[in-house]
């Protein structure tokens, strides 16, 4: 009888170590069919054209008497949006902002200036406008502001042109671009799976890149992903998006 027991336990661990080989053996099969993928990418890019224009002028005047400054400041504002307002430009589009007055007497290293006047003062008026074609023309134009006397800088500082171009209406091309964007990665992987004679299954995953805007000239840096605040001096811009996508092969 004990005999007879052991016979059948060890007849038991075997057909167990079988099931449980046989078990094994079958997920690392099917965890290997499923392990197979490729990785592809699919880019779309558009040209478009910038929908708003900001326009920024600073206008300047020095003076020895603060009052007798300021009152110039406005005069020659007053001239700036004259001449904007005369040209089409709406009085709704025209900012006046950045007030700045900078007193010599105040600094803490004072030099001797000679006949310098006292006061430098400046504010900018700024154009912020849909209609960047006529804003465009306008800015070639800018002579009649110098010959009428108006110390006139188009520049914003450091940073930036004084026209800047940008395009807002990224949301409404989204939808159409990521749907070619997604077409062009499975063209990929279906090329990649004929040439390697095996079939595309499944998408498994999708990634998608930031979108980029840059102007129309700017080239692509290598891993340049992400909307380009400073892409702002050309009228036409480029859009870009890349997705990464997995498909099952089998």
């Amino acid at each position: 009888m004990e005999k007879f027991k052991i016979i059948i336990n060890a007849s038991s661990l075997v057909l167990g170590l079988a099931i449980a080989a046989y078990l094994i053996g079958s997920s690392i099969e099917r965890f290997k069919k499923e392990d197979r993928y490729i990785s592809v990418k699919g880019f779309c890019e558009r040209e478009v054209k910038a929908d708003l224009v900001i326009w920024s002028m600073k206008i300047r005047v020095t003076n020895d008497d603060l009052k007798t400054g300021n009152a110039e400041l406005e005069a020659t504002k007053q001239k700036v949006i004259r001449f904007l307002s005369g040209k089409g430009i709406s009085q709704r589009e025209i900012i006046a902002m950045n007030l700045y007055v900078f007193d010599k007497e105040t600094t803490e290293y004072r030099v001797n200036t000679g006949n310098q006047q006292r006061y430098i003062i400046e504010e900018t008026i700024e154009v912020r406008s849909n209609n960047v074609d006529t804003v465009q023309k306008i800015s070639r134009m800018t002579s009649e502001l110098l010959n009428a006397g108006v110390a006139l800088n188009t520049k914003d500082d450091w940073r930036h042109a004084g026209l800047q171009y940008i395009f807002t209406k990224l949301n409404a091309i989204k939808p159409e671009m990521l749907s070619e964007a997604i077409k062009n990665a499975k063209n990929a992987g279906e090329q990649f799976a004929k040439e390697s004679k095996i079939k595309l299954g499944k998408l498994r995953k999708a990634s998608q890149g930031l979108f980029s805007i840059q102007d129309r000239d700017e080239s692509f840096t290598a891993g340049s992903e992400g909307e380009y605040a400073s892409s702002v001096s050309d009228l036409y811009k480029k859009v870009r998006v890349v997705i990464s996508v997995e498909y099952s092969v089998e």
